[in-house]
Formats: structure tokens, C-alpha cells, sequence
């Protein structure tokens, strides 16, 4: 950049029962789980111990309240009932630390505190945007990189497989539908962007590939449709030993003959 101040980028971080002088106990708190866990609580980032991240995350993924036994017993599959249910309040107790709430406790039921901005719930609620075709075409001007994160990636609980499976294959349906409406609208650049983001989540996807020849087609780039087929037809090949299906064949049929 230009001359000037210079800011720093890396922010420190804030460690756990250390308030920072000035703070509002009532800052807006934001939490990413998209490529990593980050919480951060009037634009610090906070550090906290393993079982309050987990119990963090646990609970942001959940779409209404849920019951503290279940919490327990999903996080802390094999400890005793009350074992679990300790290890629950402790984390709890170790989320009130930084100054801010970010845990609602309503009795019997937890739920994320509504200061808390979550990156997976604004793009689960825009690929559900994108797939029923709510979304106004502000946004469909370039690709959300929140569509191509992946969620939690050094995690391997079974809770964290199945919702990072639940938002990949949602982000994918999505992807594609916005390259669908970008190549519809005329905004080719913008389509080709978005079927490469499908194609790199999961180069196996056959739709994927499709949208992005529709796309290249789209330009008038016939070697680079049929580049992209031949490269499908391999990965189809050779990892899964099946055969292109005749909607994949056909796209490019005109242009082999």
C-alpha cells in the first residue's frame, strides 16, 4: 500500500480471564468454523481450551435449541452421564470468560447467543438462497468464498463428518446454480468462476464438469470444452471405472464430429 500509517494484520490474541482495557462486555462476536476455528470478540481473537471450542462449535451448527444432555452426550460419548454432564458446566464456565456471552443457557436447553455471527450459517443461507432462487442478482456478481470453505478440517468427530459432508454437498448444488444463473444472465466470467469452484470441491462431480463446458461453449472455447471433457472422462476412468453419461457426450458431440 501507499505511504501512511502502517496496521498491523496479524491481531493478538486474547487470552482467557485477561480483559482488555476498554472493552465492551457487549461486543458483537464473530465465530468462523469455515477452514479453521476462530473466535473472535470485539475484533480480538480469544483463545480458548479444546473442550470449550468444541462445545462452541457443537452448538453454532445447531438450528434451534437443544438439550444439555444431548450436548453432553454428543460431546463427550464416552464419559458417564454425569461425567459428561460435569465436563459440560466446566466448558460453559470457560465460554464466560472472555467478558462476552456467546452461550444462552434457557434451563434444560442451550443455543448460540444471537451477538454471535457465524460464517457457515450466512453461507448454508445463501446456498439455500442460490437453490431456490431467492437470492437478487447483487449477489450473483462473483463466487462467495464462503461456498468453497470446508468445515473444520483438522476435526474428525463424527458430528463435525457429518455436518462438513451436509455443507459440502449443499455448497456444491450451489455452486452450480449460481454458474447456472451467471451463464444464463450473460456474466460468462463470472459463470466460469463459479464452475471452477464446483469442479475444484469435487473434482468427481460430473454436473460440475458439465456446467463448466456449458460454460466454456458459452465463449466459443471448443478446445477448452473439449479439454475439460477428456479431462472428466479420465478422472471418471480411472478412479471410479466408469464411462461419461450421454448428457456429458452429447455436449460436446458437435464438436468431435
Amino acid at each position: 500500500m501507499g505511504g501512511g500509517t502502517t496496521v498491523s494484520l496479524v491481531t493478538p490474541a486474547v487470552k482467557l480471564g485477561e480483559p482488555t482495557r476498554g472493552q465492551e462486555r457487549t461486543a458483537e462476536s464473530t465465530l468462523s468454523l469455515l477452514n479453521g476455528f476462530e473466535l473472535r470478540c470485539g475484533g480480538l481473537r480469544v483463545d480458548l481450551p479444546m473442550s470449550a471450542q468444541r462445545l462452541l462449535a457443537f452448538v453454532a451448527l445447531q438450528e434451534r435449541p437443544v438439550l444439555r444432555v444431548y450436548v453432553a452426550g454428543s460431546l463427550w460419548t464416552d464419559a458417564s452421564e454425569d461425567r459428561a454432564a460435569a465436563s459440560l458446566r466446566s466448558s460453559l464456565w470457560r465460554l464466560h470468560r472472555p467478558g462476552v456471552q456467546l452461550v444462552d443457557a434457557l434451563g434444560a436447553h442451550l443455543r448460540l447467543s444471537a451477538r454471535v455471527e457465524v460464517d457457515i450459517r450466512r453461507a448454508l443461507g445463501l446456498a439455500e438462497q442460490l437453490l431456490d432462487g431467492t437470492v437478487d442478482d447483487e449477489g450473483l456478481t462473483s463466487v462467495d468464498r464462503t461456498l468453497e470453505g470446508e468445515l473444520l478440517p483438522d476435526w474428525y468427530e463424527d458430528w463435525v463428518l457429518f455436518e462438513r459432508e451436509r455443507f459440502r454437498q449443499l455448497a456444491l448444488h450451489a455452486l452450480e446454480a449460481l454458474a447456472e444463473r451467471q451463464l444464463l444472465a450473460g456474466r460468462l466470467r463470472q459463470a466460469l468462476a463459479s464452475a471452477l469452484a464446483a469442479v475444484r470441491g469435487e473434482p468427481l462431480r460430473e454436473s460440475a464438469h458439465r456446467m463448466l463446458i456449458r460454460v466454456h461453449l458459452a465463449e466459443g472455447n471448443g478446445s477448452e470444452a473439449l479439454r475439460q471433457y477428456d479431462l472428466c472422462s479420465c478422472l471418471l476412468r480411472d478412479r471410479l471405472g466408469i464411462e461419461p453419461s450421454e448428457e456429458l457426450k452429447a455436449l460436446v458431440g458437435p464438436l468431435t464430429r
